[in-house]
């Protein structure tokens, strides 16, 4: 086992029943795994984004994750296993994490389920075609939305983020949630 593996943190989902959404990032970062916090490497935009969206009346910082279920919202992770990049993770990894997201899914059911991602989305969920925004598929009551990885290697500008995920935003505020 090496050195850096002894000092990881278990991570852990952020999440209760009834949530409005549940972001769900692909895998944890080395940043994330050493923090035990989710989307704590310093180039990930995933607070800045989700407060300039309006999920938040404050950029939050990672260590204040818990403090999101006050807003509705919930972080939950398709694979466990920490990767430099999410590129690493494997297909079977995806499929099973996909597999162990729509039982978590049906247990808590939030309005929304956002994966941010959307070549692990397609993978985990065997969906040849997809397009960012509302997806035809649902698990029980839930919608499943894809919004891009928020991870500073995704080339995405900030303001273009904001805007695909302010679209989420917008669609629980008009139904009043």
């Amino acid at each position: 086992m090496s050195e850096d593996r002894v000092n990881d943190q278990a991570i852990q989902d952020i999440i209760e029943p009834g949530l409005r959404v549940l972001f769900c990032g692909i895998n944890p970062g080395k940043s994330s795994a050493h923090t035990g916090y989710h989307f704590a490497h310093p180039g990930n935009r995933f607070w800045k984004v989700i407060w300039q969206a309006g999920f938040t009346e404050r950029q939050l910082k990672p260590e204040q994750e818990q403090s999101l279920l006050d807003t509705g919202c919930g972080i939950t992770m398709l694979v466990t296993r920490p990767t430099v990049q999410a590129g690493e993770v494997e297909r079977d990894e995806l499929k099973e994490g996909g597999r162990q997201l729509v039982e978590k899914v049906q247990r808590y059911q939030p309005l929304v389920l956002a994966v941010l991602g959307k070549d692990a989305y397609k993978k985990a969920f065997r969906q040849p075609q997809a397009e960012w925004g509302r997806q035809p598929v649902t698990i029980g009551d839930t919608e499943v939305w894809l919004l891009p990885n928020p991870s500073g290697l995704n080339r995405a500008s900030l303001d273009k983020l904001v805007q695909l995920y302010r679209e989420l935003e917008r669609a629980l505020a008009s139904r009043g949630r």
